[in-house]
């Protein structure tokens, strides 16, 4: 599958699928390639990303002047708000998030209207390791709610990954495709739902300190 950029139908839900691994031969790019792969099949439309499309130099707010953004984050805000929702599959870097991908968040949520609000998200990982990457995605979970993702309750982490997949790319085990299937669809189902059917939004709300000054607090209605 090439990379290529969709723009959302009226009708069709649409999703920004990537993986938060540079690396070339990725258990996780694997995973989110199946993602768009069963997306599509269930009559969804497909942005897949590759993560150095969104690399950003690390965050500094010197380098904010003049309404600054990398070009790795305007690429990023461009296409998630193209979309109705977004899949991230994650690597676990030492219990944690690539910092890679953590510092894209931080450039990303500096632009306003903040990008990351009322957007759904489905977290996955994959790792050679029992867990699958699963603590990598606890981590990853906070800095977007946070900023008012909606997060998808139901994560995917592939334990075991270098032995998961067959030279096509799907994954061995039926009982383990028709769970990470299953899971995929019912999470187009919630995004087609809320975009459909949407339900009343509320205000993105940050307050860091006691008074309330430009520095401290920062409000963002939709």
């Amino acid at each position: 599958m090439e990379e290529q950029q969709m723009p959302d139908g009226q009708g069709q839900t649409s999703f920004l699928v990537f993986s938060a691994s540079l690396r070339a031969d990725s258990l996780n790019t694997k995973l989110a390639r199946l993602a768009a792969q069963v997306l599509e099949k269930n009559g969804s439309k497909v942005d897949f990303a590759y993560m150095n499309a969104f690399d950003c130099p690390s965050f500094n707010q010197d380098l904010e002047v003049d309404d600054f953004h990398p070009e790795g984050a305007e690429a990023f805000r461009k296409r998630v708000l193209a979309t109705d929702a977004f899949i991230i599959a994650s690597p676990e870097y030492n219990a944690s998030m690539p910092g890679v991908l953590k510092n894209m968040i931080d450039w990303v949520s500096r632009f306003r209207p903040q990008p990351f609000h009322q957007h759904h998200a489905l977290l996955m990982s994959a790792s050679p390791s029992m867990v699958g990457g699963n603590r990598g995605l606890w981590s990853l979970r906070i800095p977007l709610e946070h900023l008012g993702t909606r997060v998808y309750p139901d994560m995917f982490s592939l334990a075991t990954a270098h032995e998961a997949f067959d030279a096509q790319g799907n994954l061995k085990d039926e009982k383990l495709a028709k769970r990470f299937e299953d899971n995929l669809v019912a999470f187009r189902n919630q995004v087609e739902a809320s975009k459909h059917y949407p339900c009343i939004k509320k205000a993105w709300v940050e307050f860091l300190g006691e008074k309330t000054n430009r520095e401290t607090e920062r409000v963002e209605e939709s």
